[in-house]
This record gives C-alpha cells, structure tokens and sequence, in this order.
C-alpha cells in the first residue's frame, strides 16, 4: 500500500524539536493564554492568506463572532444543504433561520443561480459559501459580487480550504470574512482550533473581543472562544508547512492518483486546491467515504426539494491522500 493511503495527521516529524523549544518557552513564560505565540501565529497566517487573522479556540468561535457582527438574529441566513452541520448549527446558535441551498455538481458548493433565488426569496442577512473538499467553489467571486450588488454580508466556511488558490487569491478574500478550522483531520492542524480572516478591521475588532467574553467593556456579545499558547504553537509550525503540504499532495495526486481516476472532480483553470479531500464522482469500495453523506435538509428534516445535494451524496467518494513526506 503506498505510505499517502494511510491515515496521517498533517505533522512533518522534522517540526518536533521546533515545537517543543516553542513549548518549553511557555513553561518558561508562565504565560499559557493570551500571550506572544497567539499573536505571532495570528501574523503569520495574515501574511499567507493576506487579510488581518483572529485565532480563536474552534470554528465555531469564528463563525458565532462573524454571525453577530452581521446581526443576523431574527434573519435568515442561506446555507448550501451539503454543507457540516457545523454550519447551519452555528446559524441557529446566532439566532437566525438557516434556509437551505442547492448545489452545484461539478464543484459540490453554491451555484451564483442558486444564490441569487434564495436572494429573492428569503431577503437574507447572510449568505454563507462553503469551500468543500479544499478547492475554492467555483462561483465565489460571481456570488460575492451578487451579495455586494444586493447588500447582503457573504461569510465563507473555509474549513476544508486551507493552501487553496484560485487566480492568485485566497479562501476568505472573497466575501466579508472567512472562518478556517484546524481541526485534527485538516490539512494542517492543531488538534482544535479556528482561524477568522477579515477586510474589516471592525469586524477583526469585534471577534478579538467576542472570543474573550468582550472584555473589559462587555458592551458587545462574548465567550470564551481564546486559543491556548500551546496550541498557536503548534498554529506557527503549520503555516509555515502548509505551502509545502500542499504542494506534496497535488504532485502525488497529479502522479498517482489521477490516472486511476478519471471520474476526478475537475478543477477550472487557475485553481489550485489543498486537497483536503480528493474527490471522485464515483461509489468506491475503498475509499475514505464521502464528504458528507447526507445534507443537512435531510439531517434536519425541512422538506426542501435539493436534487444536486441529494445526487452529490449518493454518487461520490474521497480517494485516501494523507501527507507523508517520506513517502
């Protein structure tokens, strides 16, 4: 079996004595939150993704701080169904109504068409563009200047996007923010942990005082959503990994996996994705699974008729493609 089938979490051992001196510096420092490391971690994603970046303990943090900033409660904020319950579940924490949108076939996300009709329907707060799979969806740039066009806020899940590119730009600079997750299982990661990246630096604002319960003032909602020194430790090896990381993988996917796959989700022209997941429209034996084998209208039990989430489910399967450098 080649050594990339294998479960890996995205750790090169090359890193260990990096992190552990990073480590030992917190013990010396007496200092495990709120302390230097959250900082140079939130500087050094800033200067790979190019927007100001808030590091906070979860997804969730990010996605709860940018909901409230929009002001969603008592709105309706559009989902894509094939989404992590993560999603709507974070709306609904946010006092808001998820509605529930199609996707596209082709790249699993959003359609501009799909977006714009729920526009006009729903007169949403939010729409919310899930990246899946780690590619950028193909109509970002189409949905956010519809959103700008109709004056609704554009949030992007980038849980899956991490190292992503489509014509030089990255996850999260499309619309209004993204939220990144540094889940165990993400192309990098530190175990837990989420990033928000923003244009806004009243949005910025806003989360750097939303994960640490708004202090002092309190003048704004808040919780405890602050990363660990420990953890924006393991946070500063991985960025620097990342580009790394992701060129390894799109060379063994180009050499190895894509003459065995011509089923492949194909990529437009100027996209590089991270491939957090390498995505054949196909059912496979041995496989990882799928991305998500039902959507969140079928989890949820809303009754809405989602044809392409539904065929998206049924019909794909993600190939095994884990880092391991010495492969």
């Amino acid at each position: 079996m080649p050594a990339f089938d294998r479960f890996a979490i995205g750790f090169d051992d090359r890193d260990r004595a990096l992190l552990h001196e990073l480590w030992d510096g917190v013990l010396d420092s007496q200092r495990w939150s709120e302390g230097e490391l959250t900082t140079r971690f939130e500087a050094a994603w800033e200067a790979h993704n190019d927007l100001p970046a808030v590091a906070l303990s979860s997804w969730a943090g990010g996605a709860m701080a940018a909901l409230q900033w929009a002001q969603v409660r008592g709105r309706k904020v559009v989902v894509p169904s094939n989404t992590f319950m993560a999603t709507p579940l974070a709306v609904l924490g946010a006092g808001a109504t998820p509605v529930f949108g199609d996707c596209r076939r082709d790249d699993l996300c959003l359609s501009v068409q799909e977006t714009e009709r729920l526009i006009d329907l729903h007169d949403p707060a939010v729409v919310f563009l899930v990246h899946i799979g780690g590619h950028i969806a193909f109509d970002a740039q189409a949905i956010a200047q519809l959103c700008r066009e109709r004056g609704v806020i554009m949030l992007e899940d980038c849980a899956h996007a991490h190292g992503a590119r489509y014509d030089g730009r990255r996850p999260g600079t499309f619309g209004d923010a993204g939220i990144y997750s540094m889940y165990a299982t993400k192309t990098i990661s530190t175990g837990e942990g989420g990033v928000l990246v923003s244009r806004h630096p009243e949005l910025v604002q806003y989360a750097r005082a939303y994960r640490n319960y708004a202090k002092p003032d309190h003048a704004q909602p808040g919780l405890n959503f602050r990363m660990s020194e420990f953890t924006a430790a393991l946070g500063i090896v991985q960025v620097q990994r990342l580009e790394e990381i992701v060129a390894w993988k799109n060379e063994i996917a180009r050499a190895h996996l894509d003459p065995a796959h011509p089923s492949r989700l194909q990529l437009p022209d100027g996209m590089t994705s991270g491939l957090y997941k390498y995505i054949v429209f196909d059912w496979l034996q041995r496989s990882t699974g799928r991305v998500y084998d039902q959507p969140c209208h079928r989890i949820m039990g809303t009754g809405d008729d989602l044809p392409n989430s539904d065929w998206v489910a049924a019909n794909h399967s993600c190939v095994p493609l884990y880092y391991r450098p010495d492969a």
